[in-house]
């Protein structure tokens, strides 16, 4: 019989507590540390990651030279994802807050997905996502965001500016002309679908699959910049 087995404990900076790792039979899982029990993430329902990269990256694969920005390295899916599908001109920065996943992704997590960060076009940064974009004006043809459980499902009130008007707009400053947007959240959310067209975006909501063609959905805003 399949158990959780706790592999590492990874502290989210400014007192945010605790990310777990844990292996359950082949695969693996990260939960919040003291929650309620239920998974963030594991290594076999993925399908929603791999999308949230997909979609945009196949739209900007043959522009010079793309550069993509994923918020969240998570168990790497979303970044091997992108590099399948901007080819070998591309270039995708990955901004994580909490060290031990990357430390994670370095080690028998990576084999998961790959061991993407070892692509010489990928580089992982320790940086709060909302950092980079904000120090790069116009410097992304794409930017990817699978931070937290998305606008309504935030486990760290941190996050709550990425999803706000400002944080958007923060998000648009840092795209090229006809840049994507792409936001991954595990349900639909109507306030935000909202808040992207004031930021200026033209959005469309695509519900994916988390594993397969059937079960739970997730949502994913796929947002071009309009200016």
């Amino acid at each position: 019989m399949k158990r959780f087995v706790l592999l590492d404990t990874a502290p989210i900076p400014n007192n945010g507590g605790a990310l777990c790792l844990f292996e359950y039979g082949e695969d693996f899982v990260i939960k919040i540390q003291g929650g309620s029990g239920g998974q963030l993430m594991n290594t076999r329902m993925h399908g929603s990651e791999d999308a949230l990269a997909e979609i945009p990256c196949k739209k900007i694969a043959a522009r010079l030279a793309p550069r993509v920005l994923i918020g969240g390295l998570g168990m790497g899916f979303t970044l091997a994802s992108a590099l399948k599908h901007l080819g070998k001109n591309g270039e995708v920065v990955v901004a994580e807050l909490v060290p031990g996943v990357i430390e994670w992704n370095r080690g028998a997590l990576g084999e998961k997905s790959g061991y993407p960060m070892r692509d010489p076009r990928a580089s992982v940064l320790n940086e709060d996502v909302a950092k980079v974009l904000q120090d790069e004006p116009q410097g992304f043809d794409a930017i990817l965001l699978d931070v937290d459980n998305g606008p309504e499902g935030l486990t760290q009130r941190a996050n709550t500016w990425l999803y706000s008007l400002a944080g958007l707009q923060a998000c648009a400053r840092a795209l090229r002309p006809k840049g994507i947007l792409a936001v991954w959240s595990a349900s639909a959310d109507r306030p935000f679908a909202e808040r992207l067209k004031k930021a200026g975006f033209k959005a469309e909501e695509v519900q994916v699959y988390a594993h397969g063609n059937r079960g739970t959905r997730h949502t994913i805003w796929i947002a071009e910049k309009t200016q």
